[in-house]
């Protein structure tokens, strides 16, 4: 007997101290896996690739490695790693086979699950996961259940860096399976109770502990049942520097993209089309094209924003309440249900400037599930549910092209708390009269006549003398020029920078001309009483 348990335990000790795959570049081992053609009885080299997932359950991964799935590949179960730096997961090419890997990681929390590392690129992948209910266990951490399709979660109190996600494929992920209906008024709660899928979810649940660098590029996310991107903490400046460039969304039950916790955002060239969608009832079924909360020092620029739909908020893209220094800049903005501008409370120093808007806004409160009016322009004070309204502070609105259309009745929303506004040099184009309404995030605010301090709003044109009069800030030295549209174009620098841009707008009922002039604009300058201006520059 004994000399039975000194075989085993030698075979044991032979078996875990196999090498499998092969050195790379960084001083770690490449893992290679094939589900068509792999085996796991092989090394997981490239000439001899792993099977399944699975099996990463048998290699302790190391500082430097890289997981490689092979083209043409699809794999169940998800990739985890915790406490790990310098990852790579990625694909290689077979056999000429240009069809990038997918993982399948229904019924899981992740395809590919990260926890309190630094130094993580995700490149060239396709992620799905539609269904499967309840994960078989529930992370520590984290109050509710969900699925995505790449999650990272930040636990402890230390720095880390350096997230890239590049290339990726992210489509089809739900929490729960075809034929799940969800609750009529889980649309009213303010993001949602109960489960979902979500595309790419970074969640800070740290004390002290913050991610820095996060790099999204180049991706797809399709037919999310909430938010394609998500990006949440709990306290100021949790996560810092993030580039979310050239990225598709294409209808996400959710948001497009939210950002919360951050400070230092350049999102660009990112095309969000059909956000709070709900041609899958498992979705929420409201969202924005792109919102921020509690963050600072963002330019969101040469953005689509087109069709976002939902009972309340659901503009092209808006800016929540606790923000500081968030610029809004040359995107074009589309058929949005909640409108185009809206600053809530406790706002400083954010802009919407050199914008195209066309027919946003056109939701009417009380018509279908609606609980929120649509605004073509709103500066709101709310600040969080019972709290007293404050705000928003030094807004400049300057150099946008509004449009909105016959079928639609423009909506004014000026929160009396509201101190430090500037509005010049835009186009207010009314097919029918404005009307002034309440700000109505979850109740109508106070109203009443009320002074709002340090208002420039000056040249700007109108179809026609109709800007509501109840509205606490009122138009002068503007230009009313019912044929202006025949010179509408401006600068062509100011304009979206997509080349289909013209494209675009081939279904109004009007026209831009190239080779005409804009009206003189005049100088943009600081707000009286604001020593701090745009963060940009004007």
């Amino acid at each position: 007997m004994k000399k039975l348990i000194l075989l085993l335990s030698i075979l044991f000790i032979s078996c875990n101290s196999v090498q499998y795959g092969e050195k790379n570049d960084k001083d770690g081992y490449s893992y290679y896996f094939n589900s068509i053609s792999g085996d796991n009885s092989n090394l997981g080299l490239k000439d001899n690739p792993l099977k399944s997932l699975d099996f990463l359950n048998n290699i302790k991964l190391r500082d430097g490695d890289k997981i490689l799935l092979a083209n043409g590949s699809t794999f169940v179960n998800t990739i985890e790693f915790v406490n790990r730096n310098d990852i790579e997961v990625s694909n290689y090419e077979v056999e000429n086979n240009k069809k990038i890997p997918k993982i399948n990681s229904k019924g899981k929390i992740a395809g590919i699950f990260i926890e309190n590392s630094s130094n993580i690129k995700i490149s060239n992948l396709e992620i799905t996961a539609n269904g499967g209910g309840p994960n078989e266990t529930l992370h520590k951490k984290l109050k509710t259940d969900l699925r995505t399709g790449i999650l990272y979660l930040l636990t402890d109190d230390k720095r880390h860096e350096n997230l890239i996600i590049s290339s990726v494929m992210i489509r089809d992920v739900f929490y729960e399976d075809p034929g799940f209906i969800r609750e009529e008024d889980e649309v009213k709660t303010p993001n949602g109770t109960k489960s979902y899928g979500w595309g790419v979810r970074i969640v800070n649940l740290s004390k002290k502990g913050n991610l820095e660098n996060i790099f999204i590029n180049n991706s797809k996310f399709i037919n999310i049942s909430h938010t394609a991107i998500r990006v949440k903490g709990k306290r100021e400046n949790q996560f810092k520097n993030l580039e979310i460039i050239n990225n598709d969304v294409f209808r996400s039950g959710g948001p497009g993209m939210v950002f919360n916790s951050t400070r230092n955002l350049l999102a660009e060239r990112n095309n969000i089309n059909y956000s709070g969608s709900t041609d899958d009832l498992r979705k929420w079924g409201r969202g924005s094209g792109l919102w921020t909360w509690g963050s600072s020092y963002a330019l969101i620029t040469n953005n689509l924003f087109q069709n976002a739909n939902g009972p309340a908020d659901s503009a092209g893209c808006h800016i929540d309440f606790n923000c500081n220094d968030i610029i809004v800049e040359r995107n074009l903005s589309r058929n949005n249900a909640g409108g185009f501008i809206e600053i809530l409370g406790n706002n400083y120093n954010c802009s919407y400037r050199n914008n195209v808007s066309i027919n946003d806004g056109y939701r009417v409160k009380g018509q279908g599930n609606a609980f929120q009016e649509g605004k073509t322009f709103w500066l709101s004070g709310y600040v969080g549910k019972g709290r007293q309204r404050n705000g928003p502070f030094n807004s400049y609105i300057y150099g946008n092209f509004v449009y909105v259309g016959k079928d639609i009745i423009p909506k004014i929303a000026v929160d009396k708390k509201a101190k430090g506004v500037f509005v010049a040099n835009n186009v207010f184009y009314f097919e029918n009269n404005p009307v002034m309404v309440f700000g109505d995030q979850y109740k109508p605010d106070p109203g009443g006549k009320s002074q709002i301090e340090n208002v420039f709003f000056e040249n700007n044109y109108f179809r026609k003398n109709h800007w509501p009069k109840a509205v606490l800030i009122q138009p002068t030295k503007s230009k009313y020029e019912a044929s202006l549209l025949s010179f509408v174009n401006r600068n062509p620098y100011l304009y979206p920078k997509y080349p289909n841009f013209v494209e675009l707008l081939k279904d109004m009922t009007i026209s831009i001309r190239p080779d005409t002039p804009f009206f003189e604009g005049i100088k943009i300058d600081y707000i009286n009483g604001d020593s701090k201006g745009l963060w940009q520059g004007f």
